[in-house]
């Protein structure tokens, strides 16, 4: 008794979609509000360098 191969599926054909982000959890912060923290803490750090190199 022979067995043959099991048939082969065609290759998947990608869409033209973009896969969107997934859904951020009830409560979380969105993305935009993320962006504008990370942006705060860049401008505070140099400042705080800044204070730390004139010796304030």
């Amino acid at each position: 008794m022979t067995t043959s191969e099991p048939p082969r599926r065609p290759p998947v054909i990608a869409n033209d979609r973009t896969p969107s982000p997934p859904e951020s959890l009830p409560g979380a912060p969105s993305r935009a509000l993320r962006m504008r923290a990370a942006d705060g803490w860049e401008r505070f750090m140099r400042r705080f360098e800044a204070q730390q190199d004139t010796g304030t």
